[in-house]
């Protein structure tokens, strides 16, 4: 099977790999139909786990080939320019948007909503902060199937890819609870929590096809577009994930989980890579 995945063009194998995240999420989020709400403990592992999965793509699957292209590519003891760059304006990014499009953190009272104000409801609010910390996911698995035709791969790329979507299609499950459970629990029908969780990761599969048709279209890019996705998943890490597991009172196991949500994310790209 794997090898059949491999002889698809790669913008096609970042559709189907985008398609894969969303369906994880998709998975995650029918847990509504079976449970009522999320164990708050249970919810800042899972951020944890997800934590440490975000870092771990951000350094072996994303920033690590960025330098090593840019060596590739004569950027000489300059390599980490690309990197640097890229990685910062990712951030940058993240945050524009964070400015540009109103939204609500989990656990947040609706008075925290960032971004314009509106009078949108806080499901809506709710739903589009966790798409836009769904974008730069989209992003990193399709600039890396996109690098495969950029000039940055090897023979094992593909695979490497490969395990960058396993990764964050196994953080997306518990993302997609985390989003239609506590709607479920604001008085929602139960389908319409699972489907405010579920469109929340519509927007991987776009933004995986947008990541691998720029890189394949404008290679020079391509160690800035690596480096792009990094910063944008840390900016998404450290503003949104850790926060909220390290407020509960479950610190110590939610840094554990992180610990071992980054250990798995190596083994997963060193292995398949």
């Amino acid at each position: 099977m794997l090898e059949t995945f491999s002889s698809f063009h790669p913008v096609l194998q970042a559709l189907l790999a985008g398609l894969f995240t969303w369906s994880c999420t998709i998975f995650g989020s029918a847990f509504v139909f079976l449970f009522k709400d999320i164990n708050r403990k249970f919810l800042d592992v899972m951020n944890g786990f997800a934590a440490g999965v975000m870092i771990a793509a951000s350094f072996w699957s994303l920033l690590a080939p960025s330098i090593a292209n840019a060596e590739d590519s004569g950027y000489g003891i300059w390599a980490f320019v690309p990197a640097a760059v890229g990685f910062m304006v990712g951030g940058f990014f993240l945050r524009l948007i964070d400015v540009v499009i109103p939204h609500l953190h989990l656990n947040e009272p609706e008075e925290n909503s960032e971004g314009p104000k509106t009078k949108a409801s806080k499901n809506l609010l709710l739903f589009l902060a966790i798409t836009i910390h769904n974008i730069p996911e989209g992003l990193s698995v399709g600039v890396a199937f996109g690098a495969i035709v950029a000039g940055a791969a090897n023979g094992d790329a593909s695979l490497s890819a490969v395990g960058l979507a396993i990764g964050i299609g196994i953080q997306n499950i518990p993302e997609g609870s985390a989003l239609s459970m506590p709607i479920r629990a604001a008085g929602s029908s139960r389908l319409k929590a699972f489907n405010y969780g579920q469109l929340s990761a519509i927007v991987e599969p776009i933004a995986a096809v947008i990541g691998a048709v720029a890189v394949i279209s404008m290679a020079a890019i391509l160690p800035y577009a690596l480096a792009f996705a990094a910063g944008a998943m840390i900016f998404v890490v450290v503003e949104e994930l850790i926060p909220e597991s390290q407020t509960n009172g479950n610190k110590d196991i939610a840094t554990l989980s992180l610990m071992v949500g980054f250990v798995i994310m190596m083994i997963l790209d060193v292995a398949l890579g």
